[in-house]
């Protein structure tokens, strides 16, 4: 009420606050004493417990699938840049098939036939345009995204329901779109001198990563990196280390590339990064959805989406740290 004097300031605190006290930065479980002073104890899980948020169980079985899936995805994607030169393009195609299913199905937006059908469209001309075009650019990419987004619209706008549901259509089709645009830079970056190399190195990073990453959520799922979302910190640390790691080894035997594995380390550490992030945001997504009410969708397509997410992500990374880091110049 205006004129009542502000709320007293908790100590050391901010004023009309409560301060939640981490005695010596450690936070003890209920009940638990800290161990370096019997009288105090961590408020944080009563404070968890008022606002009825709750420890997501740790899923080992879950983490270990995702994981070997996430393994096949970089195999297939490494494999096909190095023993199908010439038809790097179809295994590119096939993994947008595959990003284009589980992020529709994912997010079930509104008029998903449209978004399925826009984002194969827009996987078709992002391919054609990356290999068609006698100079390699990206340029092509960015008109294929654009008119993705157009048709998108228009498709909405043939479905006729109205305004309905057509904010959050379009945001999918964006997401399908840039997702499978994306892919289609490694085309792009294939066509480059010492191309295959750095396709090579960096997705050799963003795989063990993603994989280490998972594998650690199932061996060491705490701390977390929040209450509601079964991703441990620990995993996120070691899969950038072991990306960084399998970038400088492989940098180091690659022909072209083996002079300068420190740039190799460095170009995996940044993709290793980004295919982690990417991964991690999607698990909020999901456990955003669930805490917003929303049914879950199929199970497969909600687990395949985040190291789908990741491998997109590190594909324009991929080429823009082989411009700047492994090939100056390109």
């Amino acid at each position: 009420m205006p004129g009542e004097p502000p709320p007293p300031a908790a100590p050391g605190g901010r004023p009309g606050r409560p301060r939640l006290r981490r005695p010596h930065r450690r936070r003890a479980v209920a009940g638990q004493q800290t161990g370096l002073d019997p009288a105090l104890e961590s408020d944080l899980p009563s404070w968890l417990e008022e606002r009825g948020v709750a420890l997501a169980p740790a899923r080992r079985l879950l983490s270990l699938s995702v994981a070997l899936f996430a393994a096949l995805l970089g195999f297939g994607l490494l494999l096909g840049a190095q023993a199908l030169p010439g038809s790097y393009g179809f295994v590119i195609f096939g993994v947008q098939l595959f990003f284009v299913l589980a992020w529709t199905v994912a997010m079930r937006p509104p008029g998903v036939w449209v978004v399925a059908a826009v984002g194969v469209a827009a996987a078709a001309g992002a391919d054609l345009a990356a290999v068609l075009p006698k100079d390699a650019s990206l340029a092509p990419l960015g008109y294929v995204t654009v008119a993705g987004f157009v048709f998108g619209v228009i498709g909405q706008l043939l479905r006729g329901a109205g305004r309905q549901g057509v904010t959050e259509s379009l945001g999918a089709t964006l997401a399908v779109v840039v997702g499978v645009v994306a892919f289609a830079a490694l085309l792009v970056l294939d066509r480059h001198p010492l191309g295959t190399q750095s396709i090579v190195v960096c997705l050799s990073a963003a795989a063990v990563g993603v994989v280490v990453a998972r594998l650690a959520d199932a061996v060491l799922p705490a701390p977390r990196t929040s209450p509601e979302v079964p991703r441990g910190t620990i995993g996120v640390v070691l899969g950038a280390m072991a990306g960084t790691a399998t970038a400088g080894v492989v940098g180091s035997v690659l022909a072209g590339l083996q002079t300068h594995p420190g740039r190799a380390a460095l170009a995996g550490l940044v993709t290793a990064v980004a295919a982690i992030m990417a991964d991690l945001a999607v698990s909020y997504a999901e456990v955003g959805r669930e805490l917003g009410g929303e049914p879950s969708s199929l199970w497969i397509a909600r687990h395949m989406q985040g190291p789908l997410g990741g491998f997109a992500l590190a594909a324009p990374a991929a080429y823009i740290l082989s411009v700047m880091v492994l090939v100056p110049g390109l």
